[in-house]
């Protein structure tokens, strides 16, 4: 088995090259076999602004004044990632690989792992307030998730300088509760085997960041979602935060992709009256729990007719295990009848009275809002 693993690593290095002898020496685009288009535009963005592979890094660090500022701009961000990195080096310790947590500019915020300080290559990179941009040191997982805003792995020579060929690195953009990218979490290897897989490990571990962001967020109100046939507790729930007035505050990718109202090109504030066809103070209600005060999942319709399962919580509120299960003793599923008359009645208030123009908002006929509301004539 070992010589085909051989075989596979050096066939692996000359597809590398040859890629290289393409876009850096030809100008030619390389097959998308040899190289991913991504570090096709990587290596092209570093040759446009005159960078040679040949060339030797200084991997400078930012100035003291700028690093202070840094350490104050991300110390959330630190504290958020500090479990996370801890339990990710504990993953990677005999790998060979250590995590770097950098800025939204590529700047080292924090790192963690096996980090053999006696070696230089792992030193230079390794240092809290190291640029490690693209623009500083050229193609790397660090560059380039946070200027694809994807996650992305890169081998040997796959990186721009020729003095990179060392490293092997995976690496994953973080985005905050506003939905910018807050900066990147990387695993990187010197002169060893590469490991692909690390992306997904590297992937995994930014989410489990982001929620952590999302947690640490002051709110009133923090929204689990996810969809039915999926249980509440994980990282790939969606996360919405809610001030008292319910105001979002916050929302991570996740939740960013299941509710099409956060994907408006519209930076205004969103209220989270426009998430979900249903007034969303029955979610504050849910929060105060049943008589004994235990909170259960509610089924939440969106506007499109899709629905997914939500648990309310406020700040401070810890849900149980049964509780994100969705498999609590009081069934969690809000009657539709009843979802229906609570919107129509919240339609029929915010026209002041006037059920003519709450029909029309609905979409609904007269009839439909008299039926329901079980009450007289409108204006």
């Amino acid at each position: 088995m070992l010589p085909v693993l051989l075989r596979s690593s050096e066939q692996r290095l000359r597809q590398i090259a040859q890629a290289r002898q393409a876009v850096l020496q030809d100008g030619t685009s390389p097959p998308d076999a040899l190289a991913d288009p991504w570090i096709e535009r990587s290596w092209r963005r570093c040759l446009a602004s005159g960078k040679k592979p040949e060339q030797e890094v200084a991997f400078d660090a930012i100035a003291p004044p700028a690093q202070r500022r840094t350490r104050e701009a991300n110390h959330t961000l630190v504290q958020a990632a500090r479990p996370v990195l801890d339990k990710l080096g504990a993953a990677i310790a005999s790998t060979r690989y250590f995590a770097i947590l950098t800025n939204a500019d590529g700047v080292v915020v924090d790192v963690n792992g096996p980090i053999d300080r006696r070696d230089r290559r792992v030193d230079l990179i390794t240092r809290i307030g190291v640029d490690l941009s693209e623009q500083s040191v050229g193609t790397t997982a660090i560059g380039a998730a946070l200027t694809e805003l994807q996650p992305v792995w890169l081998h040997r020579s796959e990186h721009f300088f020729n003095a990179h060929s060392a490293y092997s690195c995976a690496g994953a953009p973080l985005f905050g509760p506003d939905g910018r990218c807050a900066g990147m979490l990387d695993l990187t290897g010197v002169d060893a085997v590469e490991r692909p897989e690390l992306k997904h490990l590297v992937t995994q571990s930014a989410r489990s960041i982001e929620n952590a962001l999302m947690q640490s967020r002051p709110h009133h109100l923090l929204i689990r979602l996810n969809w039915l046939n999926h249980c509440l507790g994980d990282d790939s729930d969606g996360l919405i935060c809610l001030d008292t007035d319910g105001w979002v505050t916050g929302a991570n990718p996740a939740a960013r992709q299941m509710v099409a109202q956060f994907n408006s090109d519209n930076p205004a504030p969103v209220h989270g009256s426009e998430l979900f066809a249903m007034p969303y103070e029955m979610l504050f209600d849910a929060a105060n729990g049943d008589a004994t005060g235990f909170q259960t999942s509610v089924e939440v319709p969106l506007w499109s007719g899709l629905r997914l399962h939500a648990l309310a919580l406020r700040q401070g509120q810890h849900a149980l295990p049964q509780q994100l299960s969705g498999r609590t003793p009081q069934a969690a599923r809000l009657p539709l009848k009843d979802l229906e008359t609570a919107l129509i009645r919240k339609a029929v208030t915010e026209a002041r009275g006037n059920v003519v123009q709450a029909a029309r908002t609905l979409g609904v006929s007269r009839a439909t809002v008299y039926r329901r509301l079980g009450s007289g004539r409108g204006r």
